[in-house]
């Protein structure tokens, strides 16, 4: 017998929608994390694919509402993922879409994609290149009618310690007087064959990998990130970016550059202060810099930032 009560046919309760008894205190962000579809990501006048890892939310200011419409969020996310790609425009539109989905409840919103980048870079001198991995977020934010679209990157660098070359340099010329002191005139054959030997170079300064973690907020009309230009800009002021596959002469070539490039944390921080104040997309900037010590335990830390009034705030 045919089952003339269907369960298509019942109304389904939607508990999430039900009008509190009781008004409640509003709620900072209610949304979803750890959301994982793939994107397509505009760089400058490229499009690339990636993997990515997304969070967004809105606000509860309804004192009477139980909930807010996830669902509707999710596929929000879904068509934007198959149809748009990330953009600063494009990510202050789905913002005011999020709001639009939400307006009985919400007045702020927020979006936040974490994914990886890899470009291909070429070798210091020879014919090699490999690729290299760029951890990357863009957040979108709209709060108290103003909407916000920050980048971060992090760029991975080899720094040498200024104080070490300092005293590696003492201690060769110590080692130089006690082989020559007594000598008189030495030939530059000679000496040039010495500071060829183990007992020539008796000390070499001491160096770390390093990181840079660069947040900038960019204009939400952009049509792309300049991501790989910011990028490139970062590792030329700071010299020293880690390579991908090298020959010999690629690693002389990245030993000449740390022996001409010492820096302090202090003075990756100025150079990348530098460099980014000069980007006239870039409307504010915080700059985290951490050198992974070789001689210490402990790890040495810069941070900085634009300055502008009511900007990023350099807070450890």
């Amino acid at each position: 017998m045919k089952n003339l009560y269907s369960i298509t046919d019942q109304v389904m309760p939607d508990v999430a929608m039900r009008v509190l008894k009781d008004e409640q205190d509003p709620l900072d962000w209610v949304g979803m994390s750890d959301i994982r579809l793939p994107m397509q990501f505009c760089d400058a006048e490229e499009v690339r694919s990636a993997p990515s890892i997304v969070q967004l939310y809105v606000n509860l200011k309804d004192p009477n509402a139980k909930g807010i419409h996830m669902s509707r969020l999710y596929v929000l996310l879904d068509e934007k993922a198959a149809n748009r790609p990330l953009s600063p425009v494009s990510i202050a539109g789905f913002l005011q879409q999020m709001l639009d989905s939400h307006r009985d409840f919400s007045s702020h919103a927020l979006v936040e994609f974490s994914l990886e980048q890899h470009l291909r870079r070429n070798a210091l001198v020879s014919d090699h290149s490999g690729w290299n991995n760029y951890p990357v977020s863009v957040r979108g934010e709209h709060v108290n009618g103003s909407t916000h679209v920050d980048m971060r990157f992090i760029v991975h660098y080899s720094s040498t310690c200024p104080a070490s070359a300092a005293l590696a340099r003492q201690s060769i010329q110590h080692q130089f007087d006690q082989d020559f002191g007594s000598v008189g005139t030495v030939s530059a054959i000679r000496v040039r064959h010495w500071l060829g030997t183990d007992q020539g170079i008796v000390a070499t300064p001491h160096g770390q990998r390093s990181s840079a973690s660069v947040v900038v907020r960019l204009k939400p009309e952009l049509e792309a990130f300049p991501l790989t230009h910011l990028i490139d800009k970062v590792e030329g002021a700071l010299a020293t970016p880690v390579q991908t596959a090298v020959k010999r002469v690629d690693e002389q070539e990245f030993a000449l550059l740390n022996g001409q490039n010492p820096m302090f944390c202090e003075d990756a921080g100025r150079r990348l202060k530098t460099c980014l104040n000069e980007e006239s997309e870039v409307e504010d900037f915080l700059v985290r810099v951490e050198h992974f010590e070789s001689l210490h335990a402990h790890n040495a830390v810069c941070m900085v930032t634009k300055g502008i009034k009511n900007g990023f705030k350099a807070s450890p």
